[in-house]
């Protein structure tokens, strides 16, 4: 069963909001990730309009306009960065190609439309966001920082590889994720942050966590097994993907913010 009409308008809400709020404020944190960070709105704007448009000729060429700034992030891509912050650099070029699809009443690779428009959400959230805030604890815890800076990204290309392997590999992917998004989640409610609204910003994004990737196993249960119950899409998309957007993604990223500019010490 595919998304209601309620369901897309809340996607398109969260994937605007990737655009316009989480990347940029995230490309923030990188060290050299983008030097002209005005031109990122150059695309995200038009790609962000393109969400309410119609699909069709018009909101595909303003989609291509952010997968053309999108792409442009992985020239700022280095070693240097580490796996979780090159990963973050990646996906939403990932994102954009979806959506330059999904805009155009493409059927990329045999998905549906609903599928790409959920993986425009989820490559800007678990994708951009849960990767850079893994890299970002590695520096602040050595050993479980590390291995957070590894399942996240891994477990994020499980996942995606689960699209096209089956759905045994997505599973996989999906407990490798949960196992690192809980233990990025761990590390982060263990910094020692003297200022009340970074730490409170931080202790939602954590405590969030520890429910909707509980329900992200279950989703991925689902195909598997008839054992387990879960969710309908829309109701995933109202819960899982509202809240990790919301209480995960944007807040994650605004502490880390903070603390970036010191208004945290």
């Amino acid at each position: 069963m595919g998304l209601s009409e309620w369901a897309r308008v809340l996607v398109a809400a969260l994937v605007g909001l990737g655009m316009l709020v989480v990347v940029p404020v995230g490309l923030g944190l990188i060290p050299g990730a983008w030097p002209w960070r005005r031109l990122w709105f150059v695309g995200a704007v038009p790609g962000a309009v393109a969400l309410w448009l119609p699909r069709g000729p018009v909101a595909a060429v303003l989609a291509a306009l952010y997968l053309l700034v999108a792409l442009a992030l992985l020239t700022r891509a280095r070693p240097r960065l580490g796996v979780a912050v090159c990963t973050a650099l990646v996906t939403p070029s990932i994102a954009a190609g979806a959506l330059v699809a999904e805009r155009a009443e493409y059927t990329l690779m045999g998905f549906r439309l609903d599928v790409l428009a959920l993986t425009e959400a989820h490559f800007h959230y678990a994708g951009f966001a849960a990767a850079l805030v893994a890299g970002l604890v590695q520096a602040h815890d050595g050993r479980l920082g590390r291995l957070a800076a590894l399942t996240v990204p891994a477990g994020t290309g499980l996942v995606l590889a689960g699209f096209f392997v089956g759905e045994w590999v997505e599973l996989a992917g999906a407990a490798v994720l949960t196992a690192g998004m809980w233990l990025t989640a761990w590390i982060t409610v263990r910094l020692r942050v003297s200022d009340a609204v970074t730490r409170a910003l931080m202790v939602v994004s954590s405590a969030v966590l520890a429910v909707t990737m509980l329900l992200a196993l279950d989703w991925a249960l689902g195909p598997v097994t008839t054992a387990v119950p879960h969710l309908s899409l829309s109701w995933m998309v109202a819960t899982h993907g509202l809240a990790n957007a919301l209480g995960f993604g944007l807040c994650a990223i605004l502490a880390w913010r903070r603390l970036s500019s010191g208004r945290a010490q």
